[in-house]
């Protein structure tokens, strides 16, 4: 008991000695005495107080050798602490700076993976997700044997399904509220830019959907147009899932289809 007591008090003794020590270098050390403390305090993975220190010296070494060794430890210290825009800004700005620095790729990875952890949940604005996945792209084509390949592209998978997830979403909604010429868009849209999505046998299930809400919908002079159309949508979806769970329901809806084109041309 005597043996703990001693350590605690010994460890708090130390702790603050080097909350000193740090004050006393923030306020008064030398441009030596900051560079120092700051790499040690990012060594103990103190990181807030590394990046005020790298903060005041930072002007003093551009240009300098150690400059490289400091703006890495800045990205490293702000992706540490979560504050991953500016992670990235720092990690994009080292790749820049040192082309042939043994950190570069570790540098270009960890941009890209801060970009991910700051894409936001799918129904929001998606540029940062869209720039997460220039990013690794930017260094899949760059690293193609890089060991951290496999972890990348688990992170662009996810990135890519946030964003078929919202596609999907978006022109789910238009059927849902009944803006049929603008589902079938979306719906069009989708299979183009999404061409494997999971989402693909429900976006043909859909557009075939949204194709004879609207061509039973269509004034005469639309009516057999659409109607051919939504008939066309049918043979994609029987085509490519020949069989879907949506076959029995679609085959319904055709046979309607198919009763108003026959009455058209009778």
């Amino acid at each position: 008991m005597l043996k703990l007591k001693y350590l605690l008090v010994l460890l708090s003794v130390t702790i603050l000695t080097s909350c000193s020590q740090y004050h006393q270098v923030l306020n008064k050390g030398s441009l030596s005495d900051k560079y120092k403390m700051a790499t040690e305090m990012y060594e103990a993975k103190n990181f807030n107080k590394s990046l005020r220190l790298f903060e005041m010296i930072t002007s003093a070494y551009k240009g300098k050798p150690q400059m490289e060794r400091i703006q890495f430890m800045i990205a490293q210290s702000y992706f540490n602490t979560k504050d991953y825009a500016n992670a990235a800004y720092y990690f994009e700005k080292f790749t820049n700076n040192y082309p042939n620095s043994s950190k570069r790729e570790e540098a270009s990875f960890n941009g890209a993976k801060c970009q991910f952890l700051a894409s936001p949940k799918y129904s929001v604005d998606q540029t940062v997700t869209k720039e997460a996945l220039v990013a690794f792209q930017r260094y899949i084509n760059t690293y193609p044997d890089s060991e951290r390949l496999q972890e990348a592209n688990e992170m662009v998978n996810q990135l890519q399904y946030k964003l078929e997830t919202k596609a999907f979403n978006i022109a789910k909604q238009y059927y849902d509220i009944g803006y049929y010429t603008s589902a079938v868009v979306a719906f069009d849209n989708m299979i183009s830019k999404y061409f494997g999505t999971v989402y693909r046998e429900e976006v043909f299930f859909y557009k075939f959907k949204s194709a004879y809400e609207l061509s039973v919908r269509s004034a005469i002079t639309k009516k057999y147009k659409r109607l051919v159309d939504a008939e066309k949508a049918y043979n994609k979806l029987e085509k490519n899932y020949p069989e879907s769970k949506y076959l029995k329901e679609s085959q319904s809806l055709l046979k309607k289809v198919q009763e108003e084109i026959a009455l058209i041309l009778s």
